[in-house]
């Protein structure tokens, strides 16, 4: 049973959380989120931003006893007394909690489904690492809840997050068809080309500003924790499967974008194609790396040997690679915009990147011509180191406007 002390101790360290959180800047996906739900799931890499966000909306929509913010990454409280813990919340007033990296616990899955079956009165909102499998192994969670998916910072959210601009989200399509109207319109405003480079170095984790000189330091401590803690806690790995994963991130790392000779990639892991592919797509999953394919991916059973790897964005190929070139900055960048404002991603026969089955791009510098998509339907050119496009021939920069 947990005692009184703890039960202080917990809300003391709720309370503490939420006075030092800040709301002058809030994530793109706060206003989003069904607060009212009875059950919200909150997913998203290491890093990204989830506490900030739920303390945010805590501190923004609560009085004081009415919710409780709990992070299970404690060890002196365990799954039993959280339900224990609910229960005295809901008993003296409370009528929301707030558990924080849910992955911590070892059944969370059914310490989620208890609260919300047997509190009725209690709302539950809880956050989780990326790796979290919530259609797979809780299948009454995924049907009763509302999940949502945090990813890192936008070129847009960067931008308001350094006080340098507050602009608006902007469509696909309006990026495709009315680009050198909205490029002319923001190139105006600030230095455009030397705050994106910025943030390819650091601006797609918040966390940067906590301590810019040492990020990438910082970044790299993350990672490892993702594959020390959070992937063998979720995915109930060896020590032996965490090794092969590091490795081959940083093999990879070195190397991205690249075609991978996949059983010669097998072989230096020690391993078989099912399990290379399983590592594979859980550091996908975790964050760390996104994986392109020729065929559409339908469900995580029938999972396509990828056809180019990559990292998952522009800060975490920067802090692993030693040198990366600026061609692997580019695609990474677009691969992350992309994908993170929900369009699907496939790898074509002709150029770099089909996307939703239907808009084809290269992905280059200044100088990239159509040659290599020449005279293909739907297809467009992306040009880095450039304010202001022409024609079919878009800005990269403009496409971290797109969440």
């Amino acid at each position: 049973m947990i005692e009184n002390t703890d039960i202080e101790k917990v809300y003391r360290i709720s309370e503490d959380k939420i006075a030092e959180t800040e709301l002058h800047f809030k994530r793109y996906l706060y206003s989003s989120i069904d607060w009212n739900s009875r059950l919200v799931c909150l997913k998203g890499p290491r890093g990204v931003g989830k506490t900030t966000l739920l303390l945010q909306h805590i501190k923004e929509s609560f009085s004081p006893g009415q919710a409780l913010y709990v992070s299970l990454d404690n060890i002196w409280i365990n799954v039993r007394e959280i339900y224990e813990l609910a229960e005295h919340h809901l008993a003296h007033g409370g009528t929301h909690l707030f558990l924080d990296e849910v992955h911590k616990a070892g059944d969370w899955q059914n310490l989620v489904k208890s609260l919300t079956d047997d509190l009725k009165r209690l709302h539950v909102v809880y956050s989780g690492s990326s790796l979290l499998k919530i259609e797979k192994q809780s299948g009454d969670l995924s049907r009763r809840q509302t999940q949502y998916f945090l990813p890192g910072l936008s070129f847009r959210e960067y931008l308001r997050f350094e006080g340098i601009a507050d602009l608006p989200v902007m469509s696909l399509d309006e990026v495709l068809n009315d680009h050198v109207c909205r490029a002319r319109e923001i190139r105006g405003k600030f230095p455009v080309l030397k705050h994106f480079e910025n943030y390819h170095d650091h601006g797609y984790y918040p966390f940067y500003k906590d301590d810019p000189k040492h990020f990438r330091e910082h970044l790299v401590q993350v990672v490892n924790q993702v594959l020390d803690v959070d992937y063998p806690e979720i995915e109930d790995v060896e020590v032996a499967t965490v090794n092969k994963a590091r490795r081959l991130l940083n093999v990879l790392a070195a190397s991205c974008p690249q075609t991978p000779n996949m059983p010669k990639l097998y072989a230096q892991l020690e391993t078989d194609r099912k399990n290379g592919l399983k590592i594979l797509y859980a550091l996908e999953r975790a964050g760390l790396l996104s994986l392109l394919s020729r065929a559409r991916r339908e469900t995580l059973k029938s999972l396509p040997t990828p056809d180019k790897i990559m990292c998952d964005n522009t800060n975490l190929l920067v802090a692993l690679a030693s040198r990366p070139d600026e061609g692997a900055k580019r695609e990474t960048f677009f691969m992350n915009a992309i994908r993170q404002s929900g369009h699907k991603l496939t790898y074509p026969a002709q150029g770099d990147f089909l996307v939703d089955g239907k808009a084809l791009f290269e992905v280059g510098g200044k100088g990239k011509g159509f040659d290599q998509i020449k005279d293909l339907p739907n297809s467009y050119v992306v040009q880095d180191d450039v304010e202001v496009g022409i024609g079919n021939k878009i800005p990269l920069w403009l496409f971290g406007f797109l969440y």
